[in-house]
């Protein structure tokens, strides 16, 4: 039970929706900026937007899921966990 607690928590961890976003969009529009016409280019003031903001997606999207990795989530303790944490082995009354 446990087990399928910490799957959870870290399924739905923010940082992995945030960087699973930023990474799928950050493809996206880096692929818009390769192939983006002359004339794109020359309305942004010779500028490719499309590419320099898809790649600055895709290094957030990446710090995000590096971030998640490195310091995955821990679970608050169940009700049973705590109960046998503390001690007593019975809940405790007010």
């Amino acid at each position: 039970m446990e087990r399928r607690s910490q799957t959870a928590a870290r399924l739905f961890d923010v940082r992995r929706i945030i960087g699973g976003l930023f990474v799928v969009y950050g493809v996206i529009v880096t692929i818009a900026g390769i192939f983006a016409s002359d004339a794109d280019i020359k309305k942004a003031q010779d500028i490719n937007i499309n590419l320099w903001t898809g790649l600055g997606m895709l290094a957030l999207g990446v710090f995000f899921l590096v971030w998640l990795r490195l310091s995955p989530t821990i679970p608050p303790p169940s009700a049973e966990n705590a109960e046998a944490a503390d001690g007593t082995g019975a809940a405790k009354e007010d």
